[in-house]
C-alpha cells in the first residue's frame, strides 16, 4: 500500500486503536479482565482473562506514550480501571496470583513496562491504595527462580519498574538476570533463548521480540541507575543482530515462518523499532519504515483479524497448527510489541523520511549466519527469503525428540509455511503418528513412516556450505510426545549426515546413510529427500507435475516448488495435505525416493528449489571419495565453486 509519509505513523495510530476498541466489549465491567472468544489455553480462563488486559494494555501503552497523552478514546481511564480492580484481592476481577498461574509473571512484564511509558498518565494519577496494591501483586516476582528462558526477563523488567517506583526489588536478582543473558550470547547479534542440554540450540524470534527488546527495556526503565556500560552492550548486540535481522523479512512483508509464538506476528518488528528508539540500527529510517510498514499490511492484508476486528490464533487464516499449549485467545496480542515505533514522536526521521526499498529487492544475496548456523539467500527477482538450517533445533542433543516442524525443517522461508498437520494444543495424542515431510530428509521403515531429526548436531559451516548429522529414530507406538521423551519411546536407526550449498533459489542437498553398532531398526529402509510444501488451490488440475526423478507444483501466487533427484533417487512423487498448511487449506509438497533400498556411505544428491520464476539453471555437481569422506563439488551457473564434505560418523 502507497503512502506518504506523513500518512504512515496515522495509519499505525488508528490500526492500534481499531485493536483497541475492537476487544472492550469482551472485557469485565471494571475492565480488569477481557475474556476474548475461542479455545482456552492450557492455563485457563482466569489467566487467559489477564493476559488479555496486559497484553492490550502494553499496545495502549505505546499508544499514549507516542502520543504524549492525548487520548481521545480515554485508555489512560479505561485501563486505570481495570488497574484497580485486577490488584484487588476482594474483587470479583481480580487477576490471579503467580502462585496460581505461572502465565500471569509474563503478563506481569506487560503491565510493568505500560506503567512504565505511560506513568504521567496513568501510574501518577492512581490512587496511593491502588498504586500498592499494584506493587503487592508484583512483589512475589522477588527471589523466584525464573525458568531458564526469556522469562527471566519478565523478573527482570518487573523488579526495575518496582525499583523505580518505590516497590520491592533485590539486585541478586538482577544481577542474575544479566548474567544469564551474557551466557545465552551466541555471537553477532543472536541469543539462543536459554541453553538445550547446556548449547546455544534455540534460534527464532523470540530472538527479537524477547532476548534483545527486554534489556534495552530494562536499562530504560532504571535510567542512570542501570548498570554502567550495560546500555552501550546491548546496543551493540541488537546493532549487529538487525544487520541480519533486515535480510530475513520478504518482499510480501512477511518475516520468516519458523519458531514457536508464530501467532504473535507483528512482535517481529519489535527488534527493528527499539533499534530506532534506542540508536542501535544499521538501518536507515526510511528502511525501518518501509519492513515495518510491509509487515503491518501484509497481515492486514491476509485477514489476520476476523469480522470483528479482533486477531485470530494463527498466521494468515485462524490455524491451530502453529499453536502452543500456551495459546489462548487473547495470546495473538503480543503483537502490540510490532507497535513500539509508535513512541517515536511524529517528527522522528522513521516517520518522515521516504521509504525505501527491502534488502531482498535491491539484489539477490547468499549470507550464512554462523551463529544460528543458517544459510540464507534472498532472490530481488521474486522477493523470497529462504533459510537452510543446520543450526540449533530447540532440543537438548544428549537425548531423542519427535520432530517440531517448526523447528527441526532443514529450510523455512518468508513465502511458505512448514506442514504442521494436527493440534499440538490439543496434546500429545493429536500429533500421533505425524511423519516429517516437507524440507525433511528421513528413511522411511517396513511400513513407510519416516524417521525423525532431532537432535541434529552441526558439522561443518563454511561459506554458503553446511553439514549436520542426525540419527533416525521412529517412535515406538501411535502415541508419543511431540516435545521429547527418553530414548526408550523410540526405535533407533542408521546415521543421517545432510549437507547444503545454497545459492539463488537453489539448495544442492547430499545426503549419506551409515550404520550404527547399536541400530535397532534393522536393514531395508527407503531414503526420502522432501522439497517445500506449497500452499494450493484445490481447483487447479494443472499445479503439480512428476516425472522421472523430477516433481514440480505450482502454488499460490504462482510459487513454484521443485525437486529434482540428481544421483540415487530416482523416484519422484508429491504428496497432497489438507489442513496442514498456515497459508492454505491444502498443500501439495515434492519428494524423491531412492528406487529401493538405501546402500550406506553412498552419497546421494538432489536439487530443492523454491521461486517464483522457472526454469531453473541447475548446478553441476560431481562426487568423490576423499578417503572416507564423500565430497560433492557444486559448480554454479556463475562459475561459483563450493564443495560439500560428508564424513563419516566417526569422524564428524
Amino acid at each position: 500500500m502507497n503512502r506518504a509519509p506523513a500518512e504512515d505513523r496515522v495509519h499505525w495510530e488508528q490500526t492500534a486503536d481499531r485493536m483497541l476498541l475492537a476487544v472492550r466489549p469482551y472485557a469485565t465491567s471494571a475492565h480488569a479482565l477481557i475474556h476474548l472468544p475461542g479455545t482456552p489455553s492450557v492455563n485457563g480462563r482466569h489467566s487467559d482473562g489477564l493476559e488479555g488486559f496486559a497484553r492490550t494494555f502494553l499496545l495502549a501503552g505505546f499508544r499514549l506514550a507516542g502520543a504524549q497523552g492525548i487520548d481521545p478514546h480515554d485508555l489512560a481511564g479505561w485501563y486505570a480501571e481495570g488497574l484497580a480492580a485486577g490488584t484487588d484481592p476482594k474483587n470479583p476481577e481480580r487477576w490471579p496470583t503467580f502462585a496460581e498461574c505461572n502465565q500471569a509473571k509474563v503478563e506481569a512484564a506487560s503491565i510493568a513496562l505500560a506503567l512504565h511509558e505511560t506513568r504521567p498518565w496513568i501510574w501518577d494519577r492512581l490512587d496511593d491504595p491502588v498504586r500498592q496494591r499494584v506493587l503487592d501483586w508484583l512483589a512475589p516476582m522477588v527471589g523466584e527462580t525464573m525458568p531458564g528462558n526469556n522469562w527471566i526477563w519478565f523478573q527482570g523488567v518487573t523488579e526495575a519498574f518496582a525499583r523505580t517506583v518505590e516497590g520491592t526489588w533485590r539486585q541478586q536478582d538482577l544481577d542474575r538476570v544479566i548474567a544469564l543473558t551474557d551466557g545465552w550470547y551466541a555471537g553477532d547479534g543472536w541469543y539462543s533463548d536459554g541453553l538445550a542440554g547446556g548449547e546455544h540450540r534455540n534460534f527464532d524470534h523470540y530472538n527479537g521480540w524477547a532476548m534483545h527488546l527486554y534489556p534495552l527495556w530494562f536499562c530504560r526503565i532504571l535510567g542512570a541507575a542501570a548498570p554502567s556500560g550495560l546500555l552501550d552492550r546491548y546496543r551493540k548486540r541488537l546493532y549487529r543482530f538487525l544487520e541480519d535481522q533486515r535480510t530475513l523479512v520478504g518482499s510480501n512483508g512477511s518475516p520468516l515462518i519458523q519458531g514457536r509464538s508464530l501467532t504473535y506476528r507483528h512482535a517481529a518488528l519489535a527488534p527493528v523499532w527499539t533499534g530506532a528508539l534506542f540508536d542501535a540500527t544499521p538501518l536507515a529510517p526510511g528502511e525501518t519504515r518501509a519492513i515495518a510498514n510491509r509487515m503491518l499490511d501484509h497481515f492486514t492484508r491476509h485477514g489476520a483479524t476476523d469480522a470483528q476486528g479482533l486477531l485470530t490464533l494463527g498466521w494468515h487464516r485462524p490455524f491451530r497448527g502453529v499453536l502452543q499449549v500456551y495459546s489462548g485467545p487473547a495470546s495473538p496480542y503480543w503483537a502490540a510489541k510490532g507497535f513500539i515505533g509508535l513512541t517515536l514522536p511524529a517528527d522522528h526521521p522513521v516517520w518522515t523520511a521516504e521509504a525505501t526499498t527491502l534488502p531482498v529487492e535491491q539484489a539477490d544475496f547468499v549470507r550464512p549466519l554462523a551463529a544460528p548456523g543458517w544459510l540464507v539467500s534472498g532472490t530481488a527477482a521474486d522477493g523470497i527469503v529462504r533459510v537452510v538450517n543446520h543450526g540449533g533445533d530447540h532440543s537438548d542433543p544428549a537425548r531423542l525428540h519427535a520432530d517440531d516442524p517448526c523447528y527441526a525443517r532443514l529450510a523455512y522461508s518468508t513465502h511458505t509455511a512448514p506442514d504442521t498437520p494436527g493440534d499440538p494444543t490439543a496434546g500429545p495424542d493429536a500429533c500421533a503418528d505425524v511423519d516429517p515431510l516437507d524440507n525433511a530428509v528421513v528413511l522411511l521403515d517396513a511400513g513407510r513412516r519416516a524417521s525423525h531429526r532431532r537432535p541434529a548436531v552441526r558439522i561443518s559451516f563454511e561459506g554458503a556450505t553446511a553439514v549436520s548429522r542426525s540419527r533416525a529414530h521412529w517412535p515406538r507406538n501411535a502415541t508419543w510426545d511431540p516435545f521429547g521423551g527418553p530414548d526408550t519411546s523410540y526405535v533407533t536407526g542408521p546415521w543421517i549426515t545432510v549437507g547444503s550449498a545454497l545459492r539463488g533459489s537453489v539448495e544442492v542437498r547430499a545426503v549419506r546413510v551409515d550404520p550404527a553398532e547399536d541400530d535397532k531398526a534393522g536393514t531395508g529402509h527407503i531414503l526420502r529427500i522432501g522439497g517445500w510444501s506449497l500452499a494450493v488451490d484445490p481447483q487447479a488440475t494443472d499445479s503439480v507435475r512428476q516425472g522421472e526423478g523430477d516433481a514440480r507444483v505450482v502454488g499460490v501466487d504462482a510459487l513454484v516448488s521443485s525437486i529434482v533427484g540428481v544421483q540415487g533417487l530416482s523416484r519422484a512423487t508429491v504428496i497432497s495435505s489438507l489442513d496442514s498448511n498456515a497459508l492454505g487449506r491444502a498443500s501439495v509438497t515434492p519428494v524423491v525416493e531412492t528406487d529401493g533400498h538405501v546402500t550406506y556411505g553412498t552419497a546421494y544428491i538432489s536439487f530443492i528449489h523454491l521461486g517464483g520464476t522457472d526454469p531453473v539453471v541447475w548446478p553441476e555437481v560431481v562426487t568423490r571419495a576423499q578417503g572416507s569422506t564423500l565430497v560433492a563439488e557444486v559448480s554454479w551457473h556463475d562459475g561459483t565453486r563450493e564443495s560439500i564434505r560428508l564424513p563419516p560418523p566417526d569422524q564428524g
